[in-house]
């Protein structure tokens, strides 16, 4: 399950079910068709997709649907892919990159220090 790499259309579906938990195809499809507009047949592959990726399982009766996977498990395993993709794997390189390209608040700094100090590999 470590190499479930999912794109953003499924990624739509699967904060739904990480917002409710147990939703039912049907009402998934309602839900998408009225913020992103897809058809429900659309929807249904997307569900379909999620499944046989091992993202989601489907429970009868009702075809209800539930995230099999976490979103902190997503984000480690998309964050990985990123920084493996644009920065060779180097986290230092991105943060170099993003703090010389954006404009980072006092604020944030000051968390991203604390986390680096109470950070023990």
């Amino acid at each position: 399950m470590d190499d479930i790499r999912l794109h953003e259309g499924e990624l739509n579906v699967m904060e739904l079910l990480w917002s409710n938990k147990v939703l039912a195809a049907k009402d998934i499809a309602k839900i998408i068709k009225e913020y992103i507009g897809w058809e429900k047949n659309t929807t249904y592959t997307v569900i379909k997709r999620l499944i046989d990726k091992g993202a989601i399982e489907r429970e009868e009766p009702g075809f209800m649907c539930r995230a099999v996977v976490s979103k902190q498990t997503i984000q480690n395993i998309e964050t990985k892919a990123l920084l493996d993709k644009l920065f060779a794997g180097s986290f230092s390189a991105m943060i170099n990159e993003y703090l010389k390209t954006h404009n980072v608040k006092a604020s944030e700094v000051i968390e991203i220090e604390k986390a680096i100090k109470n950070y023990r590999p």
